[in-house]
């Protein structure tokens, strides 16, 4: 599927303390907001649809199996030439 970037501002003051507060609990911004960000899709969009969209993703990203080639049925080159040779006998 394909992703939408989302912009946000914040005073440039409080990103600097919430980059700093955030990286004394080995977080960050970016971590943060996708968390808030899945929790809100999981609270807002039904479950129904989400199995759908999901259902969809994942068989978007399942790999298509390679086409059989078409193999025609053939004789095997001895037996024809067994035939060919009885054919031979036969008329002789």
């Amino acid at each position: 599927m394909e992703k939408t970037e989302i912009t946000l501002s914040l005073d440039s003051e409080r990103m600097d303390a919430l980059s700093f507060y955030l990286a004394k609990e080995n977080a960050t911004v970016q971590k943060k907001m996708e968390e808030a960000l899945r929790q809100l899709y999981e609270t807002a969009v039904p479950e129904p649809v989400r199995e759908y969209l999901d259902a969809k993703t994942a068989a978007a990203a399942r790999p298509k199996r390679p086409a059989r080639p078409n193999r025609a049925k053939t004789v095997p080159q001895q037996t024809a030439e067994a035939s060919l040779n009885e054919q031979k006998e036969e008329s002789t």
